[in-house]
């Protein structure tokens, strides 16, 4: 599972292990947050309705879900089950509720913390995003703190100073001898 706060660019390290691994198999996420400029369904999120992802949540359809700065977002269980049924490794980009969640249910699940270079940095990353309102700019920045508090539960610290390095070291994670080697992220 790779998670971190809020503009530490889970999405960007993401995009470049796709562009440098290809072979690296990500899950794609479920969201019920309106798409961003340039996102395609069903390649970055699937993007649901609300009552949508109701549905999933009740047909226990989701391995991890969790809220997060009002949308929801969660992982498609099967799809992740059968690539870690066939002894494939699973990339996952998830929140930190859901990857307590995934501890909980999969202890064996290696959680990787990404982490920015700098406090000021975060702020600069999320400020400079310009596709959000000032207030919620600050409810992230909270939240951030939140989870950058948190590491410590987390089995790796990735720290995103460098995209194509932080890329190079999660894929590595991902091919380090385990029995069930998931390393999960999310936005």
């Amino acid at each position: 599972m790779l998670s971190g706060p809020s503009g530490v660019g889970k999405g960007t390290v993401v995009a470049e292990v796709r562009r440098r691994h290809p072979g690296v198999w990500v899950s794609v996420s479920v969201t019920t947050r309106r798409r961003r400029p340039g996102e395609v369904d069903g390649v970055h999120y699937h993007f649901l309705t609300d009552d949508e992802f109701d549905r999933l949540v009740a047909d226990d359809g989701l391995l991890e879900w969790a809220e997060y700065a009002g949308n929801r977002y969660g992982t498609p269980a099967a799809p992740v089950r059968e690539r870690l049924a066939a002894g494939a490794p699973a990339l996952l980009e998830i929140e930190l509720q859901g990857a307590r969640q995934v501890r909980a249910r999969a202890p064996e699940a290696q959680l990787v913390f990404l982490a920015p270079p700098s406090w000021a940095e975060l702020v600069t990353r999320l400020a400079g995003r310009g596709s959000e309102p000032p207030a919620v700019q600050e409810r992230r920045l909270r939240i951030a703190q939140a989870e950058l508090d948190a590491a410590g539960e987390f089995d790796v610290v990735v720290v995103n100073d460098d995209v194509a390095r932080a890329a190079d070291e999660l894929v590595s994670l991902l091919a380090a001898p385990s029995s069930e080697r998931s390393v999960g992220a999310s936005e």
